[in-house]
This record gives structure tokens, sequence and C-alpha cells, in this order.
């Protein structure tokens, strides 16, 4: 009887590691080959449309360069709103009475005797 549980125990342990790993592999391929496919896609739909810009598609860009550009748009966008006291304010309400937060209805009456 052991040994049958053991044995579909570790059947069970190897085919939840298979399919994990299969679909880790999948994600992998999947966010590993998407961009390349469809910058592939936006330079074909760019050759057939303008020439010059088809070429500059394949340029990357670097860390730094994206990281400039995200904290000045943070700053642009910072700079156009209000500036707030950033302080919270909480007041207390007084609830009604609501059946769903009365205690009375959770117990269990076990101890009826009939």
């Amino acid at each position: 009887m052991d040994s049958e549980l053991l044995k579909n125990g570790i059947s069970i342990a190897v085919t939840g590691y298979l399919i994990v790993f299969a679909a880790l592999t999948f994600f992998y391929a999947t966010f590993y080959f998407l961009p390349k496919i469809i910058k592939i896609r936006i330079k074909k739909k760019l050759k057939s449309e303008n020439r010059e810009c088809a070429e500059k598609v394949h340029e990357e860009i670097s860390g730094a360069t994206v990281a400039a550009i995200s904290s000045a748009i943070y700053l642009y966008l910072s700079e156009q709103h209000d500036n707030e006291s950033y302080e919270l304010t909480i007041k207390r309400i007084s609830k009604r009475y609501s059946p769903w937060s009365s205690k009375i209805y959770s117990m269990n009456n076990l101890n009826k005797r009939t």
C-alpha cells in the first residue's frame, strides 16, 4: 500500500514539475521572440511605405536613454498638477446597524436540545 502511494506521489510531483517547466519555457520563448516578430512586421510595413524609416527601426535604445526620458516625463507631469499638502484626513463615521456585522448571526447553535 505504501509503495503504491509513493509511486503515485512521485508521478504526480514529476508531472507537476514538467508542467511548470513547460509553461516557463513557453513564456520565456514568447517574451523573447515577440519583440523580434513585432520589429520585423513594423520593418516590413515601413519598407512598403518609406524606405528611410525602415533602416532606423533596428536601432536599440539604451537603458540610460529610457531612464532619462521617463524621468523627464515624470518631472513634466508632476509640474502640471497643483501643489498638494499630502495630508490625510480621517473622518470617523458612525455606522448603522447591519445584520452582516452582527456576531449573533455567526454563532452556531449547537447546544439546542430537542
